[in-house]
């Protein structure tokens, strides 16, 4: 198996656990005389079995992730950088916000950042987002997991 085949693998465990959690809730308690379409300790069992399953799916993945967990790490922080600048503020000359609409005078933003300037350094850090994603597609694609 693949890491690709394995992230999606992990997903519908994911998946499964949450239903079997939602399906646990619905019907431990029941009116009494109802009938209970689902036991609620077997459901449990199930969820301690896919939980086990999970767990050993990830552990695969960690192991065969370990070469590229730089990539993987900067790929997170980069998304965040490129969140980030998306809301700074790049205000230049008069500024109609909240807090100035409270003040007698009107407040003159400068900003040392342009908006175009801003939108620059966004469009280069997505590309390379793009960049490490592919290199992180190729790597699920050809990596396969370890055997136990």
């Amino acid at each position: 198996m693949t890491v690709k085949q394995a992230l999606k693998l992990k997903n519908r465990l994911i998946n499964d656990i949450r239903q079997l959690n939602q399906r646990l809730h619905e019907y431990n308690s029941v009116v009494e005389g109802n009938t209970r379409p689902y036991s609620a300790k077997e459901t449990l069992s199930s969820i301690y079995g896919k939980i086990n399953e999970l767990t050993v799916l990830k552990t695969q993945i960690h192991l065969a992730n370990n070469k590229v967990y730089d990539k993987i790490f900067l790929l997170s922080e980069l998304k965040s950088l490129v969140k980030m600048m998306k809301n700074l503020d790049c205000t230049e000359g008069s500024s109609n916000d909240y807090y100035s609409r409270r003040n007698e005078s009107i407040i003159v933003k400068t900003s040392e950042m342009t908006i175009l300037e801003r939108d620059n350094e966004v469009a280069f850090l997505e590309s390379r987002i793009d960049e490490i994603q592919d290199e992180l597609d190729y790597h699920n694609a050809v990596t396969e997991l370890p055997v136990e």
